[in-house]
């Protein structure tokens, strides 16, 4: 074998997605890029370790247009590809250079620190109605109530409900389409019936707000697209508001999940926070690293052929690349050879990746990491003693092999 050619055949993925940490260690011990299969046979790479995700991530002949997937120009994609609305939704994830420049730009003053920071109080009160509402729940269910369903979503799809205008009442529709966009498992007929239908919706969404405008940010998008239509075309206001609600609680709802699991599964690390030797920050930055709430992100495509520092696989021009954050997260390269072990009190200067790197860094990061932290100081303050009530063996994962967390988490105040 010379160094040029890869180490072993494509691996093939697990449509159904399952826990990513075992499969990520074996593949990260030949080579810190793997080539893989993804479904409908479309073949692919993703990038596993730490320092060649870094890499890449901010690699001047890596880009993020669809013009670049070349079995997607050439036609070879199937039809209902479950990966087909990461690859192709316009919007700030599918754009380069000035494109993506523009459209970030349209939304960036909702995240800024004083917008934030106004928008805390907010959470304080949600958190507040939560927490009372998980008690009545668990009163009604012999002490046990899914976390993940009645705390960890609810929180993050308000704030984003509220921040683009979005009536409370379509927000479990929204959340239920969304769940089955980041599905790689649907077959190719519900991927067109679900990606249909959310368009559809967010169409109705944004037609009640241009009716009836009011002072949030789906409002101020379609302002700006009837002022000048070179700013901001009508399928990048819909391909807008898809990321910010996909993005804007799945990563999120993910991320609480997690780490309510993390600290369930280990109670020295909650008693370091609980006796305040680390904080819920420190919680919120392990959890990211450890188990992040992204497994394989798509897509990426090399402008020419890369290989990668450190690694013997070379990618391809063209094709589709995932960028395997749970993978990079314990990258013992780059975390040490403790890397998968959960813990607070870390000190290595290597961090972690898991809201990406670069010019494409996740937009709604600040905003992720306050309703983590301020959900789970409150969660654990006012249930010190909850405690996971089936045994971790036993949780079945959520699917998909790009959200990276469980179905349920159900657990004893």
């Amino acid at each position: 074998m010379t160094a040029a050619e890869p180490r072993t055949g494509p691996h093939r993925i697990d449509v159904s997605g399952g826990c990513p940490h075992a499969r990520n260690a074996r593949l990260l011990q030949e080579d810190p890029v793997a080539r893989v299969v993804m479904p409908g046979d479309v073949e692919g790479f993703v990038v596993l370790g730490h320092h060649a995700l870094r890499e890449f991530l901010t690699h001047p002949d890596v880009a993020k247009s669809p013009r670049h997937f070349t079995a997607l120009q050439e036609g070879r994609v199937p039809d209902g590809w479950p990966l087909t609305t990461f690859a192709t939704v316009p919007g700030m994830t599918t754009a380069d250079g000035a494109d993506h420049r523009r459209l970030r730009q349209l939304v960036g003053s909702t995240f800024t620190p004083r917008r934030l920071e106004n928008l805390r109080p907010r959470v304080h009160t949600m958190l507040t109605q939560l927490l009372d509402g998980l008690r009545t729940v668990a009163d009604a269910h012999e002490g046990v109530v899914d976390l993940r369903q009645h705390f960890a979503l609810p929180l993050p799809m308000g704030v984003i409900c509220h921040l683009l205008g979005v009536d409370d009442a379509h927000a479990r529709r929204l959340h239920q389409l969304s769940s089955l966009i980041v599905d790689t498992g649907l077959a190719a007929e519900e991927v067109r019936r679900v990606n249909g239908e959310m368009a559809a919706l967010l169409a109705e969404l944004a037609a009640a707000r241009a009716a009836d405008p009011g002072e949030d940010l789906t409002s101020a998008l379609i302002a700006i697209r009837d002022e000048d239509g070179d700013r901001l075309s009508p399928e990048e206001l819909i391909g807008t508001m898809l990321l910010l609600i996909v993005a804007g609680h799945e990563t999120t709802l993910n991320l609480i999940t997690n780490a309510v699991r993390a600290l369930c599964a280990h109670p020295d690390q909650l008693a370091l926070v609980q006796g305040g030797e680390a904080t819920w920050s420190d919680v919120v930055e392990e959890t990211l690293r450890w188990d992040s709430p992204v497994s394989y992100f798509p897509f990426r495509y090399a402008t020419r052929e890369l290989t990668l520092d450190g690694s013997d696989t070379p990618i391809p021009a063209g094709m589709p690349v995932l960028a395997g954050y749970s993978a990079a997260g314990r990258d013992p390269e780059a975390h040490g050879p403790d890397a998968d072990r959960f813990d607070l009190t870390r000190t290595e200067a290597t961090r972690h990746l898991s809201l990406g790197h670069g010019a494409h860094f996740c937009l709604g990061a600040p905003l992720a990491r306050m309703e983590a932290t301020l959900a789970l100081e409150a969660l654990f303050t006012r249930f010190p003693d909850l405690t996971l009530a089936v045994p971790e063996e036993e949780i079945e994962r959520h699917p998909g092999f790009v959200g990276n967390s469980v179905h349920r988490l159900l657990v004893r105040l």
